[in-house]
């Protein structure tokens, strides 16, 4: 079935590229994936991890799983082989199923004890990502996804107890934690979901979304199954783009959009007549999180598609904390939101009392699931994520005298220079408002005289000189948190949740593999 459709009678289920899965064929296909993993082993309490970019394999593995009761493991793809390997070893799933041109060497290595299903890399993907041909094609010797499930007659019996997906952090910290809910009681599991489809604005109909963001992700994961499972149409963008996505929205009359700020810059970003040229009329309800978006590009882009912007904060461990929509930010600019319905929130001090309106602390967050929540054998790292009935986000933030919240940084990206305490965040949120400055990053390193200095990646225009920036800063920011040095790039290494991957940064600069002006910066 082609893809080629017009605004009426559009399908329900998932499109990529020129492929079109109806729910219809999604269930029947699934239930022939739950057949073939019953028969590899696979059973309730059991895991299956996905190594796949954003594909209809993955709704096929994922709703197959389901059926038998077990649980899926989203890999991060960017991740590198040990790892991958590490994750392997702590979740020890039975089954890996991945993109052909994922699966080299030094990932099969580490899959001795692992039944392997490969699936071809489609084409837009293949495409998206400069893979070659021979990359995309199954390796020899192992099953390929299509026809290994086809050989099946679709899974009949009841569906068991479903498990919630064990997503695994980024690890910027250390190796990646997987995040376990166990034993959650099946009120308290609608009552979270019913939180999320509120956040994200999926308590409505129709929905016909295009999915931006990795779905290794958990916020990007929660938002296509439930509109897939809601009898929406989600289309998969292979890759982010722009201009594409712009051509999306009108094609296939969007309603709703899950996106980090790093999108709308790169929307902003186009020609005045490429925004102008698209109908965006059908959008109803566009959510972003995931990373602090800058206060001038949330209003401009608040200014372009109305007030159908609205914002989430949230984490794996706990999901949706915060929420705000358009009215509630432009009247408290900066804001994440207030704490969505069922959510405690309060601001901690280092003493573990509750701070006052408008002094930073420690964002913990409490809520009928946080008891249930741990991470998988890794009971020290549970422990330290506590603080009593609450869980520690890692984020600073403060609450205003109206109850909305604010994020200064992350605790972990926390400078302290010259016994002062500088969050990063603060400084980039400053740059980016520069108009020669598109992306930034601002973190600390050792330093003999100051325990710690700060040094900001700048990624701007043509002509830009340190001198212009310094005295941008000088005019904003208090002396000692002016950056000591100042480097150029041409790109800056981020998540495809918007986040930049500092840890890479930092250890490119204290190594002193960083390459000169205009050059990527600590790209992995």
């Amino acid at each position: 079935m082609s893809a080629e459709h017009g605004n009426r009678n559009l399908p329900s289920g998932v499109i990529s590229g020129d492929r079109v899965l109806d729910v219809e064929t999604l269930d029947r296909r699934a239930r022939r994936v739950a057949a073939a993993m019953h028969d590899v082993g696979i059973w309730q309490g059991d895991r299956v991890a996905l190594l796949l970019r954003n594909d209809l394999a993955y709704f096929e593995a994922t709703r197959g799983a389901a059926c038998l009761g077990a649980s899926t493991v989203p890999l991060n793809w960017h991740l590198t082989a040990d790892e991958i390997a590490h994750v392997l070893d702590d979740c020890n799933p039975k089954l890996l199923v991945a993109h052909a041109d994922l699966l080299d060497e030094s990932i099969l290595a580490v899959c001795s004890d692992v039944e392997v299903v490969a699936v071809a890399t489609p084409p837009e993907i293949a495409t998206a990502y400069g893979i070659a041909p021979e990359r995309a094609t199954v390796p020899g010797g192992l099953p390929e996804w299509d026809s290994w499930h086809a050989a099946y007659k679709p899974w009949t019996e009841e569906p068991r107890a479903v498990m919630d997906p064990m997503f695994y952090t980024s690890g910027t910290t250390g190796k990646p934690k997987g995040v376990r809910r166990a034993k959650v009681p099946p009120e308290l599991t609608a009552e979270t979901v019913q939180r999320t489809a509120r956040a994200f604005g999926l308590d409505r109909s129709p929905l016909r979304a295009v999915m931006t963001g990795p779905l290794y992700h958990s916020a990007p994961n929660a938002y296509g199954m439930r509109i897939v499972g809601g009898g929406g149409l989600l289309v998969l963008q292979p890759r982010f783009d722009a201009l594409e996505l712009l051509g999306l929205v009108e094609r296939y009359r969007i309603t709703n959009l899950h996106m980090v700020p790093t999108m709308f810059i790169r929307l902003l970003a186009l020609a005045e007549a490429d925004r102008q040229r698209f109908d965006l009329s059908s959008l109803d309800f566009v959510c972003h999180g995931a990373a602090p978006c800058p206060e001038d590009i949330k209003r401009a882009m608040i200014d372009w598609w109305g007030p159908v912007i609205h914002e989430y904060y949230a984490m794996t461990e706990t999901g949706i904390i915060a929420t705000s929509d358009s009215a509630d930010w432009l009247g408290h600019p900066g804001t994440v939101g207030k704490a969505a319905e069922g959510v405690d929130l309060r601001i901690l001090g280092t003493d573990g009392k509750p701070m006052p309106a408008g002094e930073p602390g420690e964002i913990c967050v409490r809520t009928a699931l946080t008891s249930f929540v741990s991470y998988h054998r890794a009971s020290e790292k549970t422990a330290a994520m506590r603080r009593g009935d609450y869980v520690a986000t890692g984020d600073v933030g403060y609450l205003d005298e109206d109850g909305f919240l604010y994020i200064s940084d992350r605790i972990s990206d926390m400078v302290i220079t010259g016994g002062v305490n500088v969050y990063p965040a603060e400084i980039e949120n400053v740059l980016v408002g520069m108009d020669q400055v598109s992306d930034c990053a601002v973190l600390g390193v050792p330093d003999s005289e100051f325990g710690e200095r700060l040094i900001a990646f700048i990624i701007g225009e043509d002509g830009l000189e340190e001198a212009a920036i310094r005295d941008y800063l000088a005019d904003k920011l208090a002396r000692y948190k002016l950056p000591r040095e100042i480097r150029f790039a041409s790109e800056l290494p981020r998540e495809d949740s918007g986040k930049i991957k500092k840890r890479l940064l930092r250890e490119a600069y204290l190594n002193g593999s960083l390459p000169g002006r205009d050059a990527a910066v600590g790209l992995g």
